[in-house]
């Protein structure tokens, strides 16, 4: 986006250097790329004025010019413009002077007379096309005085690189506005009112919307009896400034509202109008049309159009049609201003290869609440510029009038995320200034300006405070952290906490993945998922991932696919994410200081195993991973949490596990683990089993942030060790056992495992040993009392589990 210096500050009082303004936008997210002198070029350019012109009298074209170019000598110049006369104030280039084209100008002697300089025609310095005679300047231009200050040129332009969704700084009134901000300076709107022809009836042309969605307003304006001229001077250079060429004063004006208010607008030929009307509607599939730069387009009906009674006359927010364009015997216009559907534009514009200026606008947004006030203003300037005059009456469809943005604003949640304590009258004073309307309480209600379509989560308004504050204003220290003593200095944090499983993942040999959140509905169906609850995706990137997933399997399975085709032969995997699901009561209240969402997000890991259980046989013996190693490293990261054991329970109805188990910690459900069906794990190529576990990081996080470390003495004297086998159906549960001898709290029994099972060929029983560990923290223990503790044990599992040992 190209800044006129002299433009912004006919919106703001800015008295400060370009590079000043360019560095404060930079630290605003608006970075400066350049600064651009469109004069530069011509600045030893200067006002001379013609005292005496006769006629050469060697040549039939050529003018005897003395010139007083604001030096003690009149100066000899020959000029051969047709409209060189005594009295003109006009550019003159001195000896020595470079033109913009790289023409040094140079004593020279033209049919035999000399010739000190050159009067200068607005193509040759630059500004213009215009070649058909010199420059003439105003009467009260001064000789002597530099052209560039005589005519206020726009001597200096930014460069400014805009982000994709600040559409409202793509015209020099939104970069006003911030520069104001920056500097707490006002913006002052000089407004230029319409004046209708009140002599005539009022002229209207009927608007028809098809699709509110994709046309939220459209409007236009009559402007009668005008006749296409070149726009004012003023004008004229203006636009070369900021890279625009001018072309006629009714096509001017079009860009100048362009550049200025950031509205795009487009003139018809009215009497080229088709029964005088106009309807928004998509085209018919291959319907064909020429746009003004004389290319026929092939349409679809998803390109929004501008339609007359028979005929396509525009592409909307893209580009006009031939069949309506303005030329020089056009003399009733119809003055066009709109808004379209952002995303329907997009597209049109790639897919036809065809980006304009307005239609990069329309792409990003545009101002809704000030589409008429622009058009205003460019019938105004229209009127001005060719002698018309702006027929009674607005022709205006609005199906969908503008219902600005109520946003919920946290200033904690501002200064958790920035790492600063902001005042809460900064935070109020920088909103405000941003045009939002602010309603304070324990969440704020911030809503949102017209012309910033940007702002439309709590993060949006995070970011616009963050701005106002100053990037550079945040200390470059590291937040605090907390610790206590009874985690051994571990953080509290959720962030520290998956940092933790993650390391302890990479430490146990296993390879993290990370996947995207969206997946396809066909993967979830797969493993049989139920469709309740999902949270379909509004513009998926392909038809493969069009839902958020609500389990971590798709994705490692998809993993898993991915791998084998390269020839991995086994694979270890882990998976920190999120899964989604909707909210199973919509009612329910937000809690305290929390937004309310429909989206339920809960953190998951995940585990898969697949394949050999060494990545090479020797020195180990071949063989492929199974339930042990499922269950050694759920155990494994259960220990590494501080976290009990878990108690283990058969699932028999899981949808994609079989066997599945269930893991419950202090009684709470926190995960699953067993082996992928095999006639799921078909589609995935796999010709081994698959061994996957999910766990509830959420509900593992709760419990050991709650979970305290006891820290004790290193022994000092050796243990003693007694196994002891329990002799048991097979119903009997492992951790059954376990339990029991826990609560037993048998001071001298450190640990308990199981150390073998036995299942005989025939019969319902089983035999499981036990490997009992006993310890004395102040003297080595007697065989004697050893034995007493472990008879203590056997007698209480006979009694309490009907047991033989």
């Amino acid at each position: 986006m190209l800044l006129s210096l002299a433009w912004l500050c006919e919106f703001t009082p800015y008295e400060g250097s370009a590079e000043a303004l360019g560095d404060r936008l930079t630290m605003l997210g608006l970075e400066l790329k350049d600064i651009l002198r469109p004069y530069a070029a011509i600045s030893a350019i200067i006002v001379g004025e013609v005292t005496a012109c006769v006629k050469h009298p060697e040549s039939d074209h050529l003018h005897l010019c003395k010139v007083n170019a604001g030096q003690e000598e009149l100066l000899d110049i020959v000029c051969g413009a047709p409209n060189v006369a005594a009295g003109q104030k006009v550019p003159v280039a001195l000896v020595g002077a470079r033109l913009p084209d790289g023409t040094v100008i140079r004593k020279a002697k033209l049919r035999g007379a000399p010739s000190f300089g050159m009067i200068c025609s607005e193509r040759e310095l630059g500004m213009t096309e215009d070649h058909s005679g010199i420059m003439v300047l105003p009467e009260d231009a001064l000789p002597g005085a530099r052209l560039v200050d005589t005519l206020d040129l726009d001597t200096e332009v930014l460069d400014i690189s805009i982000t994709p969704n600040r559409s409202d700084c793509l015209s020099v009134l939104g970069l006003a506005r911030e520069t104001a901000n920056a500097f707490h300076l006002p913006v002052t709107i000089q407004e230029l009112p319409v004046t209708e022809d009140k002599t005539r009836p009022e002229a209207l042309v009927p608007i028809d919307i098809e699709d509110a969605d994709l046309c939220r307003l459209y409007s236009g304006r009559i402007i009668a009896d005008i006749r296409a001229a070149p726009s004012p001077a003023r004008v004229r250079r203006r636009l070369h400034a900021m890279g625009v060429r001018p072309i006629s004063n009714i096509v001017d004006v079009t860009n100048y509202i362009l550049l200025e208010c950031g509205q795009p607008l487009h003139a018809f030929d009215l009497d080229k109008l088709r029964g005088g009307r106009i309807a928004v509607k998509t085209a018919q599939n291959n319907a064909k049309f020429t746009t003004l730069d004389g290319q026929e387009r092939v349409l679809t009906d998803r390109d929004l159009c501008i339609c007359d009674a028979e005929r396509i006359v525009g592409l909307a927010g893209v580009m006009g049609g031939l069949n309506t364009e303005i030329t020089q015997t056009s003399r009733t216009v119809f003055l066009e201003s709109a808004i379209f559907k952002p995303e329907s534009i997009r597209k049109t514009s790639r897919r036809l290869g065809l980006s304009s200026e307005a239609s990069y606008r329309f792409e990003r947004g545009i101002d809704q609440r000030r589409t008429v006030w622009a058009l205003d203003r460019a019938c105004a300037m229209m009127a001005a510029f060719g002698g018309g005059v702006v027929r009674r009456g607005l022709s205006r469809a609005e199906p969908k009038p503008f219902a600005p943005v109520a946003i919920a604003f946290r200033p904690e949640k501002a200064d958790a995320l920035l790492g600063v304590t902001l005042n809460r009258e900064f935070c109020e004073t920088a909103l405000t200034l941003l045009g939002c309307v602010v309603n304070k309480g324990t969440v704020w209600r911030v809503t949102q300006p017209s012309w910033r379509p940007d702002l439309t989560r709590e993060a949006d308004l995070i970011e616009e405070v963050c701005r106002m504050h100053g990037l550079d204003a945040i200390p470059p220290v590291l937040p605090p952290m907390r610790k206590s003593l009874d985690r051994a200095g571990q953080s509290r944090s959720d962030y520290f906490f998956r940092s933790r499983v993650k390391h302890w993942g990479a430490g146990l040999g296993l390879n993290e993945a990370v996947n995207y959140s969206f997946v396809g509905h066909k993967d979830l169906d797969h493993l049989g998922l139920p469709r309740q609850g999902r949270i379909s995706i509004v513009n998926p990137l392909s038809a493969e991932q069009d839902v958020l997933r609500t389990s971590l399997a798709p994705s490692l399975l998809q993993s898993l696919r991915n791998n084998l085709a390269q020839g991995v032969q086994g694979l270890r995997l882990f998976e920190l994410a999120h899964i989604f699901e909707e909210h199973t009561d919509a009612d329910a209240a937000p809690a305290q200081g929390q937004l309310p969402t429909a989206a339920r997000e809960t953190g998951m890991l995940g585990i898969l195993l697949y394949g050999a259980r060494h990545d090479v046989a020797w020195p180990h013996a071949e063989a492929d991973m199974d339930y042990a190693d499922i269950k050694g490293i759920a155990e494994h990261l259960l220990n590494f949490l501080h976290l009990p054991a878990p108690g283990c329970e058969t699932v028999n109805d899981h949808l994609w596990l079989l066997p599945c188990v269930e893991m419950c910690v202090a009684g709470r459900s926190v995960g699953c683990m067993g082996r992928v069906k095999p006639a799921l794990v078909d589609a995935f190529h796999a010709r081994k089993g698959v061994w996957l576990a999910e766990f509830n990081l959420d509900a593992l996080y709760a419990m050991h942030d709650v979970a305290c470390v006891r820290f004790a003495p290193l022994p000092l004297y050796p243990p003693v060790r007694r196994d002891i086998t329990v002799i048991a159906g097979s119903g009997l549960r492992v951790s059954h056992v376990l339990d029991h001898m826990a609560k037993l709290s048998l001071p001298l029994l450190a640990e308990a495992f199981l150390a073998d099972v036995f299942e005989p060929q025939e019969g319902a029983e089983r035999h499981l040993t036990f490997r009992l560990t006993f310890r004395h923290p102040g003297r080595t223990l007697k065989d004697a009392e050893v034995d007493k503790e472990r008879g203590k044990v056997a007698q209480s599992l006979v009694e309490a589990l009907g047991v033989r040992v």
